[in-house]
This record gives C-alpha cells, sequence and structure tokens, in this order.
C-alpha cells in the first residue's frame, strides 16, 4: 500500500512538472518560430532541429527524473533540494537551446543580383549590424530585414571584396558596409531581373494551391506575379508583386 502510494504520488508530481515544462516549451518555441525564425526562415536556416531536440529531452527527461526522487516520505529539505537541482539542469539546457537558434538566427534576406540570400547571424562580423541606419536593422519582432547591396564605389574596393572572397572571406551579402534599403533602384532591379511566376509554376505544377492562396492573399492574379531564387539550406522562390514586394515564398528551385 505504501508502495502503491509513493507510485502515485511520484505521477502526480512529475505530472505536474510535465505541463508546467509544456508550457514553458511553448513559450520558447513561440519566441523563436514566430519572432526569429518566422516562415519560410524556419527551413531555410539552421538551429530549428537543435533546438527541438533540446525541448524535447528537456521535457521529458525533466518530470522522469522528478518520478524518480519525488517520494512523501522524503525530508522536505531533501526533496526540494532534489527537485531545484533537476529544474536548474533543465533551464540550462534549455538555455542552451534557445541561445544556440539566438547565434543562429537568419539576420537579413539581401537582394543578390538576381536572387536574394539568407544571411545568419555567424556570417557577419559581431559589429557590422550595429554600424546600419536603424531603419535597415533587423528588428526582434519582426524577423530577417530585407536590403539589397550597392555596387563598390571604386575599383580598390571592388578589389578588396574579390580578394576577400578568393581568400575565404566574406562576400558583399555577407558585408553589411555594402547594403541598401531594398527600395527605389533596388527594388527596380529585382524587377529587371524577376521571372514570371507562371514559368516556376510550369514546373512545379504540385505547387498550383500554394501559389494560388499567394495570389488570393495578395488580391493579385498569379499572371502579375514574379519571382526570385532564394537561396539557403533549400531552395526557395520569393513571390513578388509589381512593385518588387514580397507577398509570399514558395519552398522549389527557382533556377
Amino acid at each position: 500500500m505504501q508502495a502503491q502510494q509513493r507510485v502515485r504520488s511520484a505521477l502526480r508530481a512529475a505530472g505536474i512538472h510535465f505541463i508546467f515544462s509544456i508550457v514553458v516549451a511553448v513559450v520558447c518555441a513561440a519566441v523563436v518560430f514566430w519572432l526569429w525564425y518566422p516562415f519560410p526562415y524556419r527551413e531555410l536556416s539552421g538551429g530549428r532541429e537543435l533546438f527541438l531536440l533540446v525541448v524535447a529531452v528537456d521535457v521529458v527527461c525533466g518530470p522522469l527524473l522528478t518520478s524518480v526522487v519525488y517520494t512523501p516520505l522524503k525530508p522536505k529539505a531533501e526533496l526540494w533540494r532534489d527537485l531545484g537541482f533537476i529544474v536548474f539542469i533543465q533551464l540550462g539546457a534549455l538555455t542552451y537551446g534557445v541561445w544556440t537558434v539566438w547565434d543562429a538566427r537568419p539576420l537579413f534576406l539581401v537582394l543578390e543580383v538576381d536572387r536574394f540570400k539568407v544571411i545568419a547571424a555567424p556570417a557577419l562580423e559581431s559589429d557590422a549590424v550595429g554600424s546600419l541606419p536603424p531603419d535597415m536593422r533587423p528588428k526582434f519582432w519582426q524577423g530577417p530585414a530585407v536590403v539589397a547591396i550597392r555596387r563598390p564605389k571604386d575599383l580598390e574596393e571592388k578589389n578588396k571584396v574579390m580578394f576577400g572572397v578568393l581568400s575565404g572571406g566574406r562576400d558583399y551579402a555577407e558585408r553589411p558596409e555594402f547594403y541598401i534599403p531594398y527600395k527605389d533602384e533596388a527594388a527596380r532591379g529585382a524587377l529587371n531581373r524577376a521571372i514570371p511566376l507562371s514559368v516556376f509554376l510550369q514546373k512545379f505544377q504540385e505547387k498550383s494551391g500554394e501559389i494560388e492562396l499567394i495570389s488570393k492573399k495578395s488580391g493579385i492574379e498569379i499572371k502579375d506575379l514574379n519571382y526570385l531564387p532564394v537561396t539557403g539550406r533549400q531552395d526557395w522562390i520569393a513571390v513578388l508583386d509589381g512593385s518588387a514586394n514580397i507577398v509570399g515564398f514558395v519552398k522549389g528551385d527557382g533556377f
């Protein structure tokens, strides 16, 4: 009877711990996947898999350890010490997972001539973003900022980047000092190089449902939409309206 009571008490404590763990995990996941990695960047960038793994282990192992150490016969001071240690381990693992995805988060979607390129934080110098005008910096609550790249000012600047790339350094897209707002001439350049969305639809007819949904949400007919490829961990396209605004994303090779 005493053993059964101990098991019931341990399972009840583990259940309460599990519920609290789920709540914390959901809050963290909401921040990660709706603020730092909004669609489609959770597919285009790394970090998601490690975060989900850490959270899954965290949610399972914490309550499991609680069920092992919990017993109503244990002195309260010892019981709270054991439970506190478990929570400390959980928070440490969760903090590591959140920090990992924060450190790898995408910061910019850069127009690079005839394509967009996803640029994550590790690809940039630590103080590079701070040198940008405030309106070009990525906002905590908005996901990656869309920017374009200016031309080199002179041959010396061009050669500096070129030789840097040849020696394994950063290209234009990884150098925020070359970033300009994605508007006016840059937006017109994007439209000039954009491809009719109907061309992509001919290659990927199975994407017709997604494309029709984008057309419906934007209020623009498919024949009036264009696209540019997006390069990242996977192949996607960015769908553009007549003003070069991005109105949607579709997975697929746009080249």
